[in-house]
């Protein structure tokens, strides 16, 4: 069976359940849906997290059947709670480049998989492309002050290094270089 297909049989239960088992009360959730949420920072307890384990999973190559991070992560997490350990994993969001390439989507392998992957995989909550369209207005707005120079900003175009952002690993985006040219006399 299929990695999708596993994530496509899989019972799924709604958020606010889920919420419930870990004793998260229904008016800190953030709701996205019937099966997705987030969680207010104020939830983190430093007390609490000074008394617990951190198991962090990075810098793990996959193997050619896509076992990762994510999969060690949920299947590390799932043990744990099998022999009685109280487990949580908190995963970031993945970045939508894999999903095109050969790589993972950053939503495990087989068994141990976090779903509904379709979602996670194609947009999530929206937060990299916020992320992403916010840096890019400040770049537009950058550029924009370059083209039309105004005394008050005083920008030296050889001197700005704001990059634009994009969530995919587009490797001819990487070398590009725009708006060389002199100093500005305005």
């Amino acid at each position: 069976m299929t990695d999708i297909a596993i994530a496509q049989a899989a019972p799924i239960q709604p958020i606010k359940q889920v919420a419930a088992r870990l004793a998260l009360a229904e008016d800190d959730l953030e709701l996205y849906g019937k099966y997705k949420a987030k969680l207010p920072l104020h939830l983190i307890d430093a007390e609490k997290m000074a008394k617990s384990y951190l198991i962090l999973v990075t810098a793990l190559t996959p193997t050619p059947a896509g076992e990762g991070k994510t999969t060690v992560s949920v299947g590390l997490c799932d043990g744990l709670n099998r022999i009685g350990k109280k487990a949580i994993a908190v995963l970031r969001e993945p970045s939508v480049g894999p999903v095109f390439g050969i790589k993972g989507g950053a939503t495990g392998g087989g068994h141990s998989q976090v779903i509904p992957m379709v979602d996670i995989n194609l947009n999530f909550t929206g937060d990299f492309s916020a992320i992403e369209k916010a840096n890019n207005l400040l770049a537009a707005l950058i550029d924009n002050a370059l083209q039309y120079p105004t005394p008050a900003l005083r920008i030296d175009p050889r001197t700005v290094t704001w990059k634009r952002a994009i969530d995919l690993n587009d490797r001819s985006l990487r070398e590009i270089v725009i708006g060389l040219g002199a100093k500005p006399t305005a």
